[in-house]
């Protein structure tokens, strides 16, 4: 079979639409593989129901955890991936994030901060990233916690939103866990891949399977085979499915091609899970919620440095009430549930190798993952959530919170880390499997560290700067010929 592309990608999520693009724009023929299809346009990714008690649009692959129990991951398959879904909060890495930290069992970057800025920029202008006024109930609660203890700082929030948001009540009060209907949030589909030019093709409903070896070199891979027998060949091929299923990929193929015994990164894939320790606080008042966006500023604790805690866009505190009560007696507790403000407790989890992705018995993946091998994240994470607990009690709110659970997989990272030292890393600085020749990697698995915020932003610039470099160092064919 010839080759028909000279990029395949593999998945549509943030770090797969972002190199699309990058690639397209410079008149790369490029074919894009989506293990699912396009949403619906019928107005069901809007419907509090449907989305939050129902769960339509996730996914219900099964995985064991460690202790070899069943459990569904939160992920969703379909264009544009996770981004269609999640609370449009885009935000940069501090400087220090991209350096090691082995108090807190952090892994480096293989380079600085200065290396990813020009990216961040150029991510942040596609995705349209920018700043709304803070709502007076959240401006309230950050005052009333700063009088109690200083060490609070607010911080503005850039968010994907467009500025006449508030202008179309349904979506600004269903943004966030939401999917817009108006492309009126930022998303990998609205912003890239319909913006990648003519000689990109997505192709959904297309889960690849295996990846396909050189006949004469397996450290070069020639394309993919999907889930359907067909196949699909490039001269570079390019992971995005995801942290949890590009290092399925690879470990497949390495068991095929027997590459385990010699590359010198196989004992790192699917190493190095990180998922944030992540609570969701709900603080109910005594007044109703008048805040629509909510998701305007984020606090920052001085005494934890690796902590942030964020608010539930929209008016997604009350859906989740809501949720939780039984059909008939959700008018009964309307009252309440509009009383509720929603937070987002996260901190920053270190990189332990042993925190994993596997495969289990019978081919099910297993993600291998213990809270007790990162003890230091832990810790701060209790006292983030024990601190604001009680200070918010003081304020008049009462508070209920919800450890987010194994399944949520909102913020997962590593699993195919980027780094110097192939004996640590999986990937190198330009995203290049090590060892191999052209295998490249540009989503969320290569994060050596998580930082205290959504790492959605990072993703977009690491896949923009991938592709950058790998457009600049060969010639591309005009788009115009591609028809021919």
């Amino acid at each position: 079979m010839s080759t028909t592309h000279d990029y395949l990608i593999i998945g549509s999520g943030a770090g797969g639409a972002a190199a699309a693009y990058r690639l397209g724009t410079a008149g790369a023929r490029v074919l894009v593989l989506e293990k699912g299809d396009p949403l619906p346009k019928d107005g069901s990714t809007l419907d509090p129901d449907l989305v939050i008690r129902q769960g339509a649009f996730l996914s219900r692959e099964p995985w064991l955890d460690r202790n070899d129990q069943t459990f569904y991951p939160e992920e969703h398959f379909n264009r544009g991936g996770k981004t269609k879904w999640y609370g449009a909060a885009l935000l940069r890495f501090d400087h220090a994030e991209l350096t090691a930290d082995p108090g807190h069992d952090c892994l480096p970057w293989p380079f600085g901060y200065e290396v990813l800025e020009p990216y961040y920029r150029e991510a942040e202008a596609l995705l349209r990233v920018r700043q709304f006024q803070v709502e007076s109930d959240f401006a309230r609660i950050a005052a009333g916690l700063a009088r109690r203890d200083p060490a609070w700082r607010p911080r503005t929030l850039g968010v994907g939103l467009a500025e006449g948001i508030l202008n179309t009540p349904e979506e600004a009060r269903h943004f966030d866990g939401f999917a817009s209907l108006r492309g009126l949030k930022s998303d990998a589909e609205t912003c890239l891949l319909d913006r990648a030019g003519p000689t990109v093709e997505v192709r959904t409903g297309s889960p690849a399977a295996s990846l396909i070896p050189d006949p004469g070199d397996p450290r070069r891979v020639r394309g993919v085979v999907c889930a359907d027998g067909s196949q699909h060949r490039a001269e570079t091929v390019l992971l995005g499915a995801g942290v949890l299923h590009s290092p399925r990929l690879l470990h497949g193929y390495l068991d095929d091609t027997r590459l385990g015994d010699s590359l010198p990164c196989a004992a790192q894939v699917g190493r190095y899970y990180k998922c944030h320790a992540l609570t969701a606080l709900l603080a109910f008042g005594h007044r109703p919620v008048r805040d629509v966006l909510c998701k305007t500023a984020l606090l920052l604790h001085d005494s934890l440095p690796h902590s942030s805690v964020q608010t539930l866009g929209g008016n997604l505190a009350e859906e989740i009430v809501l949720a939780q009560a039984p059909r008939l007696a959700r008018a009964a507790t309307a009252p309440v549930a509009r009383r509720a403000y929603g937070f987002f407790l996260q901190t920053e989890d270190g990189s332990h190798p042993d925190n994993r992705v596997l495969r289990g018995p019978g081919g099910t993946p297993r993600l291998d993952h213990d809270w007790a091998r990162l003890p230091q994240a832990w810790g701060e994470h209790r006292r983030l959530v024990r601190t604001l607990s009680a200070q918010l009690l003081k304020l008049g709110y009462l508070p209920v919170v919800k450890p987010i659970p194994l399944a949520g997989t909102a913020h997962a990272c590593g699993t195919l880390v980027a780094g110097v030292d192939p004996s640590r890393s999986v990937v190198d600085a330009e995203g290049r499997v090590h060892g191999m020749d052209n295998l490249f990697v540009v989503d969320g698995s290569i994060l050596p560290r998580s930082s205290r915020v959504n790492p959605a932003l990072t993703i977009f610039a690491w896949a923009l700067r991938v592709a950058d470099r790998l457009a600049a160092t060969r010639a591309v064919r005009p788009a115009e010929r591609v028809a021919a």
